[in-house]
């Protein structure tokens, strides 16, 4: 992963890769049993890099994220029985919270322009804080996203993008999707890994 070298670690991260994993995990058993009303995105196979890249994260900054956002959630510092809760009421793909700053949204390339616009608010304010927005290889790949990094980076705005790569734009590998795969735009961090879940729920039909 191509963390910028002009960054430094700004906290621990006391979260294990296990404990990310048993979230997850009773986030499945709860919605194979019926109890979540609704879709969940469930992560598996990147804690390790999260991990490491959550220790450049102030706990101030602000966190933008898509609908698989538990892992990032609960790294930024959302209570893990909020965040279950949430979830349980069919809020799986709009996370959101203050204290920390965390904003989740289900449209693709939702996050992108208010994350700009977060990073602009900060800057103007002469804010310390930085915006992080996560997005995956799908994202990447849109108009939307082109423009906010450019437009980030004309004007000097304290966002930082995140592509997290599993190759799959929804159900399909986004190399079939999108034809040739664009180039990372220099300062962002990339990596990529293999996803075990479907795009969305376990691979278990569930009737609620």
């Amino acid at each position: 992963m191509n963390i910028p070298k002009h960054y430094t670690k700004v906290r621990d991260v006391n979260i294990t890769p296990e404990e990310l994993i048993a979230f997850e995990d009773r986030v499945r058993d709860a919605y194979e049993a019926g109890q979540i009303k609704g879709p969940v995105h469930l992560s598996k196979n990147n804690e390790e890099q999260l991990i490491e890249l959550f220790q450049y994260i102030h706990p101030g900054d602000w966190v933008f994220s898509a609908w698989r956002n538990h892992y990032h959630a609960l790294l930024h510092g959302v209570d893990s029985e909020k965040l279950f809760s949430w979830i349980s009421e069919g809020k799986s793909m709009g996370t959101n919270n203050l204290n920390p700053n965390f904003y989740a949204s289900s449209i693709v390339g939702g996050i992108v322009p208010l994350s700009l616009g977060a990073a602009m608010g900060l800057k103007r304010s002469n804010s310390p804080r930085r915006v992080w927005c996560f997005v995956g290889d799908m994202t990447m790949e849109t108009g939307v996203f082109h423009e906010a990094y450019k437009y980030s980076q004309n004007f000097n705005l304290p966002l930082q993008f995140v592509v997290e790569d599993n190759n799959l734009s929804v159900h399909t590998p986004t190399d079939v999707a999108w034809g040739k795969r664009m180039d990372v735009p220099e300062n962002v961090i990339y990596y990529q890994y293999k996803m075990s879940y479907p795009h969305h729920g376990t691979g278990k039909w569930v009737n609620f």
